[in-house]
């Protein structure tokens, strides 16, 4: 099987998005999950046909696919609200050529009561355009498989689905639950995943910028659960260890070896 194995541009987000995306593709990705750059996103739901336009051009003239983009739910503006500006980023995923919008759920209680009604009409406008909905592990409402088993039942649509981070699960949690211990549990419900290690120090306070392999997610065993569970990608790397722009060129180079053999092997 030939797996789809991407980064998001999150370890080089203070170069612009298209030197982001030219260290992507020589790295040897062939797709890219657009994240925010100096704190501003490339493609959000305020983008005009002409932003969205650069940010895939930018993407294919590395070479790379923009098959995800990260985004964001307006759920201070309440439901009616929350969907207008989650159709209006869909329609620009659309835009852009993502087939995957990575949702982040929501870490206020005041908003947990509308989230889903919000997902919900959400995923409907998704399935008109061709775009999935994969919530990650992301702390709030979305903590652990438990949640996001519960919120994918809650919304009970064809396009909302699930992106397993296991960095994440440790990181939300300290070390308390283990994504190995969850993963056959939330492999059926999950489109998506993330590649993302996080280390733990004596005092397990929390390092998602880690580079897979040197943190604590056992990464054999989460990904031998997910394709038992039926998953079929794709996955995207979303963190390493190193700060300088060359030690990231060789963590993303070496990471896109590891899991590919990993996955070759199962």
């Amino acid at each position: 099987m030939e797996w789809v194995i991407g980064s998001t541009t999150r370890p080089y987000n203070a170069l612009s998005f298209a030197e982001a995306c030219e260290r992507i593709a020589c790295a040897g990705y062939t797709d890219v999950a657009v994240f925010a750059h100096n704190r501003a996103m490339p493609v959000d739901s305020e983008s005009n046909a002409t932003q969205v336009a650069d940010a895939k051009n930018a993407a294919t003239q590395a070479g790379l696919k923009p098959s995800m983009l990260l985004g964001q739910t307006r759920l201070d503006r309440g439901v009616e609200g929350a969907v207008i500006a989650y159709q209006h980023l869909l329609d620009n995923a659309a835009e852009l050529g993502a087939k995957w919008i990575l949702e982040l759920g929501t870490g206020k209680e005041a908003h947990y009561g509308i989230y889903p009604e919000v997902m919900r009409q959400a995923a409907e406008h998704a399935e008109t355009v061709g775009v999935g909905i994969s919530l990650k592990p992301h702390g709030g409402i979305s903590l652990t498989a438990k949640e996001l088993i519960d919120l994918y039942h809650q919304v009970d649509r064809p396009a909302f689905a699930v992106s397993y981070d296991p960095g994440n699960i440790i990181h939300y949690t300290r070390g308390d639950v283990r994504p190995e211990q969850e993963v056959d549990e939330i492999a059926p419900y999950t489109s998506t995943a993330i590649v993302k290690d996080c280390a733990l120090d004596a005092e397990n306070n929390p390092n998602v910028n880690t580079t897979a392999g040197d943190g604590e997610v056992d990464f054999y065993r989460v990904l031998s659960g997910l394709v038992r569970g039926g998953f079929k990608g794709p996955l995207y790397v979303e963190c390493v260890g190193s700060k300088e722009h060359a030690g990231i060129d060789r963590d993303l180079a070496f990471t896109l070896g590891y899991i590919k053999g990993i996955l070759s092997g199962l």
